[in-house]
């Protein structure tokens, strides 16, 4: 007996009673009410865990491989300009510009706090001038822009937008790896706002990108672009293709590639590439209500570029084919009034004395149907077509007049460098009203009419806003120089051209209208004429 509870003690003594904190965690894992049983002999607890969530994710593709191809090739591009000194009255070196207006323009309560803002400034020094910078009689530098570009060379050679570099004196081009170097303008387009800038590498061979055929490029297509948006370079943003030849009113060129990709201030200038890595187009405008990226960019695409920036690297300049003519579409309106099966080709507004299109015959009314056997789509096909072919070659036209089709052959010239835009009428004031004449008002259009001052076609002296001459943009003050390409001088006239133009099965008659901005034509119905 004694040896059973010598046993006993011994086998108690080896036992540890279970903490508080043991038997809590014991309950709350297993839900047990104590921690030992009766006999004293405490439990092994296992506790249990859930697993970790996992989802086996589709496959997808990873831009990284693109990324790290292509960054070396992208830079940043900052423009500088010169700021000319001023006087001290005028701020120390600092000036203000009020959308236009100096600060003598501004209320007499808000002058003093602007001058001495001013002053303060001018003993610092404008913001993001050179301390030191040259004081030579034409300013010091300052930074007033920062853009994209890229490489497309390997010894130095980059393309950028021009409205980047349009303002500079100095440019500077900043590397992946942080390295400035100094670049100089090799030659800039405005009309496709493309520029080609050169570094020296002193003999370094720089990473380059290369053009995409972008007549490959699908809508839907993924697409990868890279820049300096807020001076942030070395940005990535991804995408794809939203839309192809988009026309976004910058100029006769227009033919630009929508994207998706995130597009912000500062990645003007900067490319946008395909997964293989090419070039499809160069970033050079967004669409914002509010100034950010609203999904909504545009890029100049890759077949633009390419031709645009190799004659920029030869020549410094683009020469471009030209007609000398000034055209517009051609709607159902005017299809309709001149017997055109269908919309399409580019109207003749006016051809300019001395040019190409002048001396082959072009004239108002005529429409260009296609070029060298090639439809023509519209004004800005036209435009393309003609400004891509070299100066000096034949090119044959085919042109709609008076009802049919002939061929014209012409030998385009150089398009000059800054086309001007003569006004019809050099001076300030809208031509003052005649006084109705005594011809019968074309009523039914809502027009009145009266002689002209220069006795060439017609005044317009009168409108009903409620016309379709009206909601056509037809306003008081124009005149009326034509009517189916026939010159009309009274209301006789013109009525005589609506009637036969009835008698054609026409239902539209085209009336040329000169303003002070310049001509065009406008279809208007003669249903009601007779």
């Amino acid at each position: 007996m004694d040896l059973k509870i010598k046993k006993v003690r011994l086998m108690l003594k080896t036992i540890k009673a279970p903490s508080l904190s043991t038997v809590l965690k014991a309950s709350t894992v297993a839900g047990l009410a104590a921690a030992v049983l009766a006999t004293g002999i405490p439990l092994e607890i296992t506790r249990s865990y859930a697993e970790a969530v996992k989802v086996e994710a589709p496959s997808v593709p990873s831009f990284a491989n693109v990324v790290d191809a292509v960054s070396p090739a992208v830079v940043s591009v900052r423009v500088e300009s010169r700021v000319k000194p001023v006087s001290d009255e005028e701020g120390n070196g600092f000036s203000f510009d009020f959308n236009g207006r100096g600060l003598d323009d501004l209320p007499d309560a808000l002058k003093p706090f602007f001058k001495q803002f001013g002053e303060q400034q001018g003993r610092r020094g404008p913001p993001g001038a050179h301390p030191g910078g040259p004081q030579d009689g034409k300013g010091r530098l300052r930074p007033v822009a920062q853009g994209s570009g890229f490489f497309i060379s390997d010894d130095g050679y980059i393309v950028t937008n021009n409205h980047v570099v349009s303002d500079g004196a100095a440019f500077v081009v900043v590397m992946k790896d942080g390295t400035e170097l100094d670049a100089k303008l090799i030659g800039k387009d405005p009309r496709t706002d493309l520029a080609v800038l050169k570094v020296d590498g002193k003999g370094k061979k720089f990473t380059y990108v290369n053009w995409a055929d972008d007549n490959n490029v699908r809508v839907g297509d993924w697409v990868v672009a890279v820049g300096n948006p807020f001076g942030l370079g070395g940005t990535v943003t991804a995408g794809i293709v939203s839309a192809r030849g988009r026309d976004i009113g910058s100029g006769p060129y227009d033919d630009y590639l929508q994207v998706d990709a995130a597009v912000n201030r500062g990645n003007s200038g900067g490319p946008t590439f395909n997964l293989s890595g090419e070039v499809v187009g160069i970033n050079t405008a967004i669409f914002s209500p509010s100034g950010g990226s609203v999904g909504i960019a545009f890029a100049i695409p890759a077949s633009t570029a390419k031709d645009v920036v190799a004659d920029l690297m030869k020549d410094g300049q683009v020469s471009r084919g030209y007609l000398g003519v000034q055209i517009q579409p051609v709607n159902k309106d005017i299809a309709d009034s001149l017997g055109l099966s269908e919309a399409s080709g580019a109207l003749v507004v006016s051809a300019q004395a001395g040019t190409p299109g002048e001396k082959a015959g072009l004239k108002a009314g005529d429409v260009v149907t296609a070029v060298n056997g090639e439809t023509i789509k519209d004004a800005r096909d036209l435009s393309r077509r003609i400004g891509a072919m070299t100066p000096g070659k034949k090119v044959e036209l085919s042109v709609w007049r008076s009802g049919k089709a002939q061929p014209v052959t012409v030998e385009l010239g150089t398009l000059p460098a800054e086309q001007q835009q003569a006004s019809a009428d050099d001076g300030d004031q809208a031509p003052e009203a005649q006084t109705p004449a005594s011809e019968k008002a074309l009523a039914d259009l809502g027009l009145t009419v009266g002689p002209a001052d220069d006795g060439k076609g017609l005044q317009i002296t009168g409108i009903d806003p409620n016309s379709d001459a009206a909601d056509k943009g037809i306003k008081e003050g124009e005149k009326i120089t034509s009517v189916n390409n026939q010159e009309v001088t009274s209301a006789d006239d013109v009525v005589k051209v609506l009637n036969q133009a009835k008698k054609d099965g026409r239902t539209r008659a085209l009336f040329q209208i000169q303003s002070k901005e310049g001509s065009r034509f406008v279809a208007l119905p003669v249903e009601n004429q007779g």
